[in-house]
């Protein structure tokens, strides 16, 4: 979840922004095209998208498309509305400008519905270089099994004799009626990145003079994840060295309780000796260590688990800049991967001989598959652990920035996995989390190469067999990945593209909608569906009673029907409500811009003769709650339980870090969870939900407001709101399935 705050850049920054961003479109040293389109278009963010049939070479049969369905969760229609498809094998022929130096090569993929085509059938390889990037894959089968729209596969490709990149795009012989597609390349020539061969974890700790390192200047590689350890989401517009690459929140991957602290830096942050390129100033302006129970913090690890293919070297990129310590042997700590020493006594004031200044170390590990099954994934897990022979004066560790990079096979031609399915994904999440490796703890006896280290889980023992029944149901679901454990797609819950240009509703003093200044962005009027108060009437049968389905803080909610045949749920603002314009307002810029599986999909709104109104998909299967007592409706067995609470936190999650802002729900409770037809959960209820840019202290002070028995204490004490305030009520209703007991 996000737990820093968003920074907002100045006016400086915006300017050498604004050039990164002007280098990367007209530099000499990049292409960004946008297939199957005629002429140059921009995108959401201003960046120019040029045609990509001139790098095709003669031969081959391709030709383009228009996507028939926009997925509102797309940053832009640029590059994603529009594609190429390859019929039969075709080669892209790239000019290197700078072939001494890495290339990085981004392939955008939307595997929506084209015409006269079933995307279904799209099997395809890709080759670059002479490196296969994909093999058999399907677009359609990665985007289902992370419940994503598009996504985007990125490689970072050697320096190379020759002074043209060949791409080629083959559609699969197995197939029956195959084709491959895709809607974007970026190609860019990058600056030095990787200067130096990385360390093979547990070839020697700390003595980097005598370290095993491994020479990486042949090996293509795959971004499999690049966070931003302890702090927000950064955009590529954002990113540093106009490479616009994007840094993902780290605690989807933190395993057990052990979550430590996320913190920003109280001090300015100087890159000094290290390129600006390598990381943009936010990553190393925030970090993540083990807070302040030293007692604890001896005994425990901040460990990250990573899903990732097997048989395969991987490279690791730690990012460092420690903006606290002001001497040597003041916070030392080692590093393991995978059970292995990376680095022993880590102090990095010692490294840099200076406060605040950032630097980086790569190290490397084999990664093979576990001979007692044939599993097609494999665990990654880094661990940071204070060590106590140096005495150090804290007992903690620090982490600003972590990348992952998949190296290719031991014949340097291949990176490609296997397509992800959503059963994998589950039951590897479920042994993961549920009967995890165990670890030995650290034996002064065994050899640097395969050095221990212990994983403890520390917490109340009352309780614990309920608690890691919710654990396992959230640590699940909020493992969603940037990378699937194969690869294939990015992460599920993407940046939203929002727009502030506005529109207005009129509103009166007392809340209700008739003369004022409350506004909604066109962008959400947009997005939805507007209806006037007669269409509301004849689909309520003008309101009647017998149609209405529940009653909430906004107003009464009707069971209607519209156009013909199609079923919704209709909330009417009752005008002696306490939720007034502003509510209604939330509702609509919230859910205008947000789709997902798991929230519920607002269909459009009525500002009608002083109503109010929201239309919403109708929920056939009501609330949560209405299942989970005796006496109400149908009874839940336990494997649907468990299933609508998966649905519920994967929305929940969405919702924390799937937008451009941290959007938190404020109202999480079991009435608010509702179910289809099919007894797939959404999260429901917007009307309290709170975001914005404007989380500068990591919370927002605000007014409480939520439900009693559901409120995080912490918020109702000091009325400062945070997404973990969500994740407190969210617990409740966890607790809530599981015992069939309402909260008090």
């Amino acid at each position: 979840m996000i737990t820093n705050n968003h920074i907002f850049p100045s006016l400086i920054s915006l300017v050498l922004l604004l050039n990164a961003i002007h280098a990367v479109n007209t530099g000499p040293n990049a292409l960004v095209l946008n297939c199957g389109s005629s002429n140059s278009v921009k995108d959401a963010d201003g960046r120019t998208w040029d045609p990509d049939a001139k790098y095709l070479s003669v031969g081959g049969n391709s030709t383009t498309a228009k996507a028939e369905t926009q997925d509102p969760s797309l940053p832009s229609d640029v590059p994603y509305m529009s594609a190429r498809i390859f019929l039969s094998e075709t080669t892209y022929q790239f000019p290197l400008q700078n072939s001494t130096s890495r290339t990085l090569l981004r392939l955008h993929f939307y595997p929506s519905s084209y015409p006269n085509l079933n995307i279904s059938n799209s099997y395809f390889s890709v080759v670059a270089g002479g490196v296969t990037l994909l093999n058999n894959f399907s677009a359609s089968l990665a985007a289902e099994a992370l419940s994503q729209a598009y996504f985007i596969k990125e490689y970072y490709m050697p320096p190379s004799e020759f002074t043209i990149l060949n791409v080629t795009l083959k559609p699969s012989d197995k197939q029956p009626q195959s084709f491959a597609f895709l809607n974007g390349i970026e190609v860019i020539s990058t600056p030095t990145l990787f200067d130096e061969d990385p360390i093979l974890a547990g070839s020697a700790g700390n003595d980097f003079d005598t370290s095993v390192t491994i020479p990486i200047d042949t090996s293509s590689m795959e971004t499999m994840f690049r966070l931003n350890v302890g702090g927000q989401y950064i955009a590529p517009v954002n990113d540093s060295g106009g490479l616009m690459r994007s840094w993902y929140d780290d605690s989807l991957y933190i395993y057990g309780a052990g979550q430590g602290v996320a913190l920003q830096a109280n001090t300015t942050i100087n890159y000094k000796g290290l390129p600006s390129y390598m990381a943009p100033i936010d990553v190393y302006g925030s970090y993540r260590s083990m807070g302040a129970f030293v007692d604890v913090n001896r005994i425990s690890n901040l460990t990250w688990i990573f899903q990732v293919d097997p048989n395969f070297m991987y490279l690791l990129r730690f990012h460092w800049c420690d903006s606290e310590m002001t001497k040597t042997n003041q916070r030392v700590f080692d590093v393991f991967i995978n059970n292995k020493t990376a680095a022993s006594e880590v102090d990095l004031f010692a490294w840099t001989q200076s406060t605040a200044t950032p630097t980086k170390k790569d190290y490397v590990v084999q990664i093979n598959n576990n001979k007692t099954n044939n599993n097609t994934e494999a665990q990654l897990w880094v661990a940071l652990h204070p060590t106590d022979k140096t005495k150090a004066e804290f007992s903690d560790v620090l982490l600003n920035g972590l990348e992952i990079f998949k190296l290719s096979d031991k014949s340097k031609s291949n990176l490609a996995g296997p397509n992800p399915t959503i059963s994998d994904m589950m039951k590897k999440y479920q042994e993961a989390q549920l009967a995890p490796k165990a670890f030995e703890t650290n034996n002064p006896n065994k050899s640097n190469s395969s050095t221990s280290f212990s994983v403890i889980i520390t917490g109340a023992a009352g309780g614990a067999a309920a608690i890691g029944v919710a654990a396992a149901i959230f640590l699940f679901t909020f493992t969603r990945q940037k990378r699937n454990p194969n690869g294939d797609a990015v992460s599920t819950w993407l940046p939203i593209s929002w727009n502030s240009n506005s529109t207005t509703i009129k509103s009166s003093p007392s809340g209700r909608s008739q003369g004022g200044t409350t506004s909604i962005s066109t962008d959400a009027a947009c997005n939805c569906r507007y209806f006037n108060l007669s269409e509301i009437k004849n689909a309520t049968k003008n309101f009647d009673e017998s149609n209405v389905i529940g009653v909430g803080g906004f107003g009464k909610v009707y069971k209607g029907v519209i156009d013909g045949d199609t079923k919704v749920a209709i909330k009417r603002s009752n005008p002696s409500s306490e939720q007034g314009v502003n509510e209604f307002q939330t509702e609509i810029e919230m859910l205008s811009r947000l789709r997902h599986r798991h929230l519920v999909s607002l269909i459009g709104f009525c500002e009608d003769n002083g109503e109010m109104i929201l239309v919403y998909d109708y929920m056939g299967q009501g609330t949560l709650r209405e299942h989970l007592y005796k006496g109400n409706k149908i009874t839940l067995s336990w494997k649907q339980r468990l299933e609508i609470c998966i649905g519920a936190a994967r929305g929940l999650h969405y919702l924390h870090t799937g937008a451009k802002y941290t959007i938190i729900h404020r109202d999480v409770k079991t009435t608010n969870i509702l179910l289809d037809d099919k007894w797939v959960a959404k999260v429901s209820d917007f009307g309290l939900s709170k975001t914005g840019p404007n989380m500068n202290q990591g919370h927002v002070s605000t007014v409480v407001k939520g439900s009693f028995g559901y409120l995080d204490p912490e918020y109702f004490r000091r009325q400062q709101l945070t997404e973990k305030s969500d994740v407190y009520s969210f617990g409740v209703v966890l607790f809530e399935v599981l015992c069939a007991r309402m909260t008090p």
